[in-house]
């Protein structure tokens, strides 16, 4: 199993997760050509996607989703909730139901609720039967069902969204700025590090942090706050940027003995 970003952040987020003959891609907030583009530059036509799925309704998320879905025949797995708050009723839709798993091609896949401001988000774990692999963006506060579901993944696609004292002396509005940093918000640096501290990460090999904020976050800020809570972790730590994206990860590539051979990053 493996998987690369597209791009992540508030100008556009889509993922793609492959193993063996399956390849979907999560969310797609790019327009078309921009996802042919990228998806060129690692070496895929959108043509040999089998899916996309979407988190939720907000365009940063679903801005070429129609456009990729009608050019390219690929049906839409999400909740109706979302479903119908993108308001493409004559797409090729496949309802996803909260908690309940399901299958594309050679990937079992998990939707799990989250909190967020939108009308019936979710994120994903994939399990390819061997490995794990948990995405969890655009969540705005750790429960513990959250908690219970991404323990035990290989790998973890996380939220790093903002930095609180930037956010705060930072230069969105006030009613901006307290809808980020709301319970229905996004994670901000420190409550992505509270996750990785309580969740099981017996077999935890990766972990790639995501969605940062241009203007209320930095890198650095966020790989320092989850570098800490992963002090002594035999895993590989790295980040997912808005222009660049992440190249692929196989998270079968490397066992825990080679990791605690190179040391966490």
């Amino acid at each position: 199993m493996r998987y690369c970003s597209l791009g992540s952040g508030s100008r556009g987020n889509a993922t793609l997760v492959e193993f063996g003959k399956t390849r979907v891609l999560v969310d797609c907030g790019f327009n078309l050509r921009t996802t042919e583009q990228r998806l060129g530059a690692i070496g895929l036509s959108p043509r040999q996607l089998n899916a996309i799925l979407v988190t939720h309704e907000h365009s940063d998320h679903v801005h070429g989703v129609e456009r990729l879905s009608r050019r390219y025949g690929l049906p839409v797995y999400t909740t109706p909730g979302t479903f119908h708050a993108m308001d493409k009723p004559d797409l090729a839709f496949e309802p996803v139901e909260l908690g309940k798993r399901f299958v594309i091609g050679d990937l079992e896949i998990t939707p799990v609720a989250v909190p967020h401001d939108a009308r019936e988000p979710c994120q994903y774990i994939f399990d390819s039967g061997h490995h794990r692999l948990g995405i969890l963006t655009d969540t705005g506060t750790i429960t513990p069902w959250i908690i219970q579901q991404y323990g035990g993944v290989d790998a973890l696609f996380l939220e790093a969204n903002y930095d609180p004292l930037m956010l705060l002396n930072g230069p969105y509005p006030p009613h901006l700025k307290a809808r980020v940093g709301g319970r229905l918000g996004h994670l901000s640096n420190q409550q992505a590090a509270e996750l990785l501290a309580q969740m099981d990460k017996s077999v935890l090999k990766h972990v790639a942090i995501a969605h940062i904020s241009e203007k209320n976050n930095r890198p650095d800020l966020a790989l320092g706050e989850l570098s800490q809570v992963l002090s002594g972790w035999p895993g590989q730590l790295c980040l997912a940027e808005q222009k660049q994206g992440l190249p692929w990860q196989d998270i079968t590539g490397l066992s825990h003995q080679q990791f605690a051979q190179s040391g966490s990053r």
